[in-house]
């Protein structure tokens, strides 16, 4: 084994809205860190994501036993936390960057492995260029996660494929329970899914349907203008045709002047609208222009928590984004995403690629207009096929007394070496 001062240490944070299967990704970033020793130390998290690295708040992975770092693989949320904070531009607080830098050297960190959606992959390639331009050997990459597949480049975003199967699932569970009671009782059945701006996981809803009069009847998609006369038309239409509608409504439908119907005025770490409900502003107006009696659910966060019904494709694809991650960085490759690439529908098969994250961040991947039916209702056969193997295969976790058993580490404290505290 090389002298430890030959090794560095490397960080790995979390981001964002966590998903079912982020900390597969944590796993195979951790496992794949151990087996090459001689090269990389300790592998270090940040406590709530970069704000951790900000307020040198470090974890040391290396306290926890092989077993606790591989249970990581079925259990969902953020081992170390996660934080919804988006760094400015280097220009407005140039403060956060030199931060990083001094907390990265402060604890030899060469390697810097960030988890998230494309905030994320900004924040990834910001700290890549200041560190070069600091000539400090810092190699930034970036792990992809997004629930809401909206990254370019790659053909899927893990996390998706796992919300995709729960939403499917859920859709038709609820379907043939407002099916049984239709006659007498509830008509039209709601269920809001996230997605501000790409409708992949409303679209993801639609595998449900495999035959014409099963749930979900209609989809509502971002991407395309609510028409509410020829949305009550169509549930009205599904009533009296199948005795019941299912309806599946992503958050960000919005109105043909472009404005949310469930925009609530606000605005999250991001910058990002903060959305209220739409789907009981969308049961009110079935109940107001079409009188029928209705239900509506949220499945929020219930959709990305979900590790029970995880798509075994999503859970390979997750860890194996972890484990490139850090063979790339092996290899000297900075300021990249390890991508998933599509070579094969039937039977489905992928493989590991890369991509420059200038062309990856702050820049998002929305669902195409081919995908979706030219009504603008349901999605076609071409987006089926597109969706279909994501959702594939169980990957269940272990089960005791009934629950399924999911780890929690113990998240031993770093100490701090550097005598300046940084708010943010």
């Amino acid at each position: 084994m090389a002298s430890s001062k030959n090794r560095k240490n490397a960080f790995y944070a979390q981001s964002g809205g966590v998903t079912a299967v982020i900390n597969a990704s944590a796993c195979g970033v951790i496992e794949t860190c151990r087996k090459h020793k001689n090269r990389i130390a300790k592998v270090y998290a940040g406590r709530h994501g970069i704000v951790g690295a900000l307020t040198e708040d470090l974890i040391d992975t290396s306290k926890e036993s092989a077993a606790a770092i591989r249970a990581l693989r079925h259990t969902p949320s953020g081992a170390f936390g996660s934080a919804r904070y988006k760094l400015k531009k280097f220009e407005d607080n140039p403060a956060q960057y030199e931060r990083l830098i001094e907390v990265f050297k402060a604890h030899a960190i060469g390697y810097f492995f960030y988890n998230g959606g494309g905030d994320s992959a900004d924040t990834c390639l910001k700290v890549a260029q200041l560190a070069d331009q600091r000539g400090v050997p810092i190699q930034a990459i970036h792990v992809p996660k997004t629930v809401d597949n909206d990254l370019p480049i790659t053909d899927c975003c893990p996390g998706f494929g796992s919300v995709a199967k729960y939403v499917a699932v859920s859709i038709r569970e609820a379907g043939f329970d407002v099916a049984s009671m239709a006659k007498t009782s509830t008509k039209v059945f709601i269920m809001e899914v996230m997605g501000r701006h790409a409708g992949w996981i409303a679209a993801a809803g639609g595998l449900a349907a495999e035959k014409t009069g099963d749930a979900p009847h209609i989809i509502l998609f971002p991407e395309i203008a609510f028409d509410e006369e020829k949305f009550c038309a169509r549930v009205q239409e599904c009533v009296e045709k199948f005795g019941y509608c299912a309806v599946v409504v992503s958050e960000g439908v919005k109105n043909s002047a472009g404005k949310f119907l469930s925009d609530a005025g606000l605005r999250d770490a991001f910058g990002h609208a903060q959305l209220g409900g739409v789907a009981p502003v969308i049961a009110q107006l079935v109940k107001s222009r079409l009188n029928y009696k209705y239900h509506w659910a949220v499945a929020d966060y219930l959709q990305r928590a979900a590790r029970h019904i995880a798509s075994k494709v999503d859970v390979d694809q997750a860890y194996a984004v972890g484990k490139a991650a850090v063979e790339l960085a092996l290899k000297g490759q900075n300021s990249v995403m390890p991508t998933i690439v599509r070579t094969a529908d039937k039977p489905y098969k992928w493989k590991i690629g890369t991509a420059p994250l200038a062309e990856v961040a702050n820049k998002e991947k929305m669902l195409p207009r081919d995908y979706i039916t030219e009504d603008g209702f349901h999605i076609t056969a071409k987006g089926r096929r597109y969706l279909l193997p994501l959702i594939k295969g169980e990957d269940y976790p272990p089960y005791k007394d009934g629950l399924p058993q999911y780890v929690t580490l113990k998240n031993a404290p770093v100490r701090k070496k550097l005598a300046e505290p940084f708010v943010v």
